[in-house]
């Protein structure tokens, strides 16, 4: 058994405690505030800000975890690498937690050390910086915070008159005490896709069958697997994919993020070190092993030989239409528990806010099935369960 520190309680981290639990591991479940999702699956917790590094040392000599395995971006990362030298495994390296936690190290890894095709970007740490290289990459252009989530600060600017709005949003949206924005050159992508990458102690780099992604001011809304793709393009993803896991080193799943064109080819978007939010439609049963089980095995060194494509899969979100500080209740479950090959995960959230993600249906179908009426399906379904 193997003590694992979980820094971030969300929902991810939620389905990962279970995948650990299952695999007779103990977990301590950290995050800024009490009763967080994966906080009511772990066997302890704590509550503190993990921006403090001085408290996060504290917990780290309070409980002397075997692993710690990060699952948001809001981390005092820098410390993570005095743990890894006296021989705590960080979850997949200090160095990819550092690298991937900053949109600016891992974009300029990317792009600058490895070659990989991205959208042109420049960095502004002002609004006159923002409004000079909005004019070098010109209009639309994406502008988002240097460190955030779930699309939070991102915006989609169309002309400068957008600008003071995307900057004070985008400061606003930023995780950690990191005040900078990336400005980036829009890609006029055909479609999106999240490659699950699994890289092992001892054995092959593995990917998933490619998930197919719908976003919403930057934030995930469906998903669905495996999404259509050009072979010659899955390939170029999967180079590119293997480069930028291999450069940042470490065992676990990354979250790598592409942008298709017919035109153009493939680009490099984004990464995440850990269980992706779209990965969440292998909870539909699409693999042989769904992404948190995936993460869990390649952490604790277990061999995969291998991900298997099971069946089609989608999923969409449910989102609050309230804001309360109060438990929130949910009717029309049984909406979604009446159909078959269906499934739904109510995350535990203690509070809600207008659109804030609070669970999520997951549907399957077998492979060759109509993918969007499959996707229809999950929609519909979501749409049924109500927050109140």
């Amino acid at each position: 058994m193997k003590k694992i520190l979980l820094l971030g309680s969300g929902e991810l981290g939620k389905e990962f405690v279970i995948a650990a639990q299952r695999l007779g591991q103990y977990i301590i479940a950290c995050d800024s505030y009490a009763g967080a999702p994966a906080m009511q699956v772990a066997d302890a917790c704590e509550v503190f800000s993990m921006l403090d590094g001085d408290a996060l040392e504290q917990v780290v000599r309070k409980h002397r975890p075997d692993i710690i395995v990060p699952e948001i971006e809001a981390i005092r990362t820098e410390r993570l690498y005095d743990f890894e030298k006296e021989g705590i495994q960080v979850v997949p390296s200090a160095r990819a937690v550092n690298y991937t936690m900053n949109r600016k190290a891992i974009r300029d890894l990317a792009a600058k050390e490895l070659g990989l095709k991205t959208a042109r970007y420049f960095y502004a740490k002002s609004l006159d910086e923002l409004k000079k290289a909005a004019s070098e990459i010109g209009f639309p252009c994406v502008v988002k915070p240097l460190m955030s989530s779930s699309g939070k600060g991102q915006s989609l600017v169309k002309s400068a008159d957008e600008l003071d709005h995307a900057w004070e949003y985008g400061c606003n949206g930023s995780r950690g005490d990191i005040k900078e924005l990336i400005i980036e050159e829009f890609i006029n992508f055909d479609s999106e896709i999240t490659l699950l990458t699994v890289t092992q102690k001892d054995g092959p780099t593995l990917f998933c069958p490619p998930i197919g992604h719908v976003q919403k001011s930057g934030d995930y809304r469906e998903s669905f697997q495996p999404a259509p793709i050009d072979p010659e393009h899955l390939k170029q993803a999967q180079i590119m994919a293997d480069k930028v896991t291999r450069a940042l080193t470490g065992a676990g799943i990354w979250g790598v993020e592409f942008f298709l064109s017919h035109e153009n080819g493939v680009y490099f978007s984004e990464l995440s070190p850990r269980p992706h939010d779209t990965g969440m439609v292998t909870l539909a049963g699409t693999q042989n092993l769904n992404e948190f089980e995936l993460h869990l095995r390649a952490v604790l060194g277990l061999p995969i030989p291998c991900v298997k494509l099971l069946r089609m899969g989608a999923s969409a979100v449910i989102l609050s239409s309230i804001a309360s500080q109060e438990q929130p209740d949910y009717r029309g479950i049984e909406n979604v528990t009446c159909e078959e090959d269906t499934d739904i995960r109510i995350f535990g959230k203690p509070t809600t806010r207008v659109n804030r993600r609070m669970g999520v249906v997951v549907c399957n179908a077998p492979l060759g099935s109509d993918l969007s009426a499959l996707r229809d399906k999950a929609k519909a379904l979501a749409a049924k369960v109500e927050v109140y």
